[in-house]
C-alpha cells in the first residue's frame, strides 16, 4: 500500500482533484494533507472530503518535525499540490525521488525561485510564447529542477492573457496529474 501525503498552500483544487481521483484505490491510501497557511480554503475541502488535515509552521518544516511525522506514519509518497514553499534537504533526502510537484509550464523554462502561479503565466504572455503547458516531475533541493515525469502542451492564441492561460493550465493539471501520480505510485509498489 502506497501511503500518500499531499502538501498544499492555497484553495486546493488539486487536491480535492487527485482526492477524488484515488477515492477507493486499491493500492494508494491519502493519509493526511499538510498546509502551511491557515487561512487556506484547501482546510475546507479536506473537511468536506472527509480528509486529514494538518495545518504547520515554517519552523516545524525547517526544523525536520514535519519530516520526522511523515516517516513515522510510513508515508512513502509526497504529492505537492499547489505549494509554495522550497523543500528542505532533510525531506529531500529522506524521499529522494518520492516528491512529486506540478508546474504551470514546460520546464526548464519559467521554473525557480518566485515562478509560481499567475507570475509564470504574465511571464509566459509577456514573452509571447507560441505555447505553454505543465511538467510534473520528481522534487530535489533546488526549484523545479528534478527529473520530468511528464509534459502537456497547450497553445497560446494571439489575444491570450494571463487569466486565460491560467484556465489552460489547470484543465491540464485536472486531466493529468492525478492520472500521473496514480501511475507513478503503482510504479514504486511493483
Amino acid at each position: 500500500m502506497i501511503k500518500l501525503a499531499l502538501f498544499a498552500s492555497g484553495s486546493g483544487s488539486n487536491v480535492e482533484n487527485i482526492a477524488l481521483h484515488l477515492k477507493g484505490h486499491p493500492s494508494i491510501e491519502i493519509t493526511r494533507v499538510y498546509c502551511n497557511n491557515p487561512k487556506a480554503y484547501v482546510l475546507e475541502r479536506c473537511k468536506n472530503l472527509g480528509l486529514e488535515s494538518r495545518v504547520f509552521s515554517r519552523e516545524e518544516f525547517k526544523e525536520g518535525i514535519i519530516t520526522q511525522e511523515l516517516l513515522n506514519e510510513g508515508t512513502n509518497l509526497i504529492v505537492l499540490a499547489g505549494f509554495l514553499w522550497l523543500i528542505p534537504a532533510g525531506l529531500v533526502a529522506a524521499y529522494p525521488d518520492r516528491i512529486i510537484n506540478v508546474h504551470p509550464a514546460l520546464l526548464p523554462n519559467y521554473g525557480g525561485k518566485g515562478m509560481y502561479g499567475h507570475h509564470v503565466h504574465e511571464a509566459v504572455v509577456a514573452a509571447k510564447e507560441a505555447e505553454s503547458g505543465i511538467t510534473i516531475h520528481l522534487v530535489n533541493e533546488e526549484y523545479d529542477k528534478g527529473r520530468v515525469l511528464f509534459q502537456a502542451k497547450t497553445a497560446l492564441e494571439a489575444n491570450e492573457t494571463p487569466d486565460s492561460l491560467a484556465q489552460k493550465i489547470h484543465h491540464l493539471e485536472k486531466s493529468h496529474f492525478p492520472s500521473v501520480i496514480e501511475e507513478y505510485a503503482m510504479q514504486l509498489n511493483a
